[in-house]
């Protein structure tokens, strides 16, 4: 828990409740606007990460499928699982879980499984970037839940849309709230941790076929 930041927040409303004592209304609900929409475009700006994480997503993406059909390979199944390990993020264990069953419930070419030798894995912590997905550059990907921003941010769909890169889906913060991949564009009210039909239908089309439709163009560049 980031308790600096929880305090830090407590401080700034005992600020701005002193203020609004010693100007007119009008004037003090033009600043509290306006600091407000500060603290928002700031949030959004977390949310969104750096342009190395955006870079990072690709690499984690190819790391994610070479990782799984390899084993497909060895195996000899027709359908993609990716695995992933939790183990490192149990404060969202619920959350990542709730990720799981949302995904495999809207998509079919491709299925998410807890397990062992994992595809990716989850991790928590502290991180001024914000929640992100990456990889360490060595074949392996993990994705990232920062406790600041899961305070703020609804924690499923914070899980949810990181998950969705692991897929291959791109960032899209311009969208509405009902679009997952608009992260944290709508704002902290938006709650919605579910695709819509157009995303499941993407991640669909990626996986069809058990990779024999995924081609390199088709990789994304996005966090």
């Amino acid at each position: 828990m980031n308790r600096s930041k929880i305090f830090g927040t407590t401080a700034l409303g005992l600020g701005l409740l002193a203020s609004m004592a010693v100007v007119p209304a009008s004037a003090a609900d033009s600043t509290a606007d306006a600091r407000s929409a500060e603290r928002h475009a700031a949030s959004i700006a977390a949310y969104q990460g750096s342009a190395e994480d955006q870079a990072n997503t690709r690499a984690f993406f190819e790391a994610v499928i070479k990782s799984a059909k390899a084993k497909q390979k060895a195996t000899g199944a027709a359908a993609v699982t990716v695995t992933y390990d939790a183990s490192g993020a149990p404060t969202f264990a619920s959350e990542i879980a709730n990720s799981t069953a949302v995904w495999n419930s809207s998509v079919s070419n491709i299925q998410l499984q807890e397990g062992s030798n994992a595809d990716f894995d989850y991790r928590e912590g502290n991180d001024p970037r914000g929640s992100y997905a990456s990889t360490d550059g060595h074949g392996h990907g993990y994705i990232f839940m920062d406790y600041a921003q899961n305070q703020e941010y609804d924690s499923n769909r914070v899980a949810s849309h990181e998950t969705g890169h692991v897929l291959g889906l791109p960032d899209h913060y311009e969208g509405p709230c009902s679009e997952l991949m608009s992260g944290g564009g709508p704002g902290p009210s938006c709650t919605n941790d579910r695709p819509d039909a157009n995303e499941s239908a993407q991640v669909d089309q990626l996986w069809a076929g058990g990779f024999k439709g995924l081609k390199k163009s088709e990789l994304v560049t996005a966090r």
